[in-house]
């Protein structure tokens, strides 16, 4: 993959305007994969936090990475199961600082339990 479709530059800082690119990347069987299954949606938020602090990116910006992904999910896909119903309400009568607030919460919760 070339450089200009990174999410992470060369100096560490995400570029949020290709999260989208990023997301709509992703195989449309991969993303059912994903996301059938609530358990196989954190396991996958788990190993992706795994590989973003591996680069180092810190919390912040795990979660602004969160809350884009969260963003994109509750516009462009129907929730699989009761949890992606209720994190889609959530996110839907949420402030832009709750809807911050619950990308942390989602990091917390697919880190079980703990951020770093």
């Amino acid at each position: 993959m070339s450089e200009h479709n990174h999410v992470v530059k060369k100096d560490g800082e995400l570029d949020m305007s290709k999260m989208d690119d990023a997301i709509n990347r992703i195989d449309d069987g991969e993303k059912d994969r994903i996301l059938n299954d609530f358990d196989s949606f954190k396991s996958y938020l788990h190993k992706r936090i795994q590989l973003a602090q591996s680069i180092g990116l810190n919390e912040e910006q795990l979660a602004q990475a969160a809350e884009k992904v969260a963003g994109y999910l509750a516009a462009n896909e129907e929730p699989r199961n009761s949890e992606e119903k209720l994190l889609q309400e959530l996110w839907k009568v949420g402030t832009q600082e709750e809807q911050h607030n619950l990308a942390h919460l989602l990091l917390k919760l697919a880190q079980g339990g703990t951020v770093q």
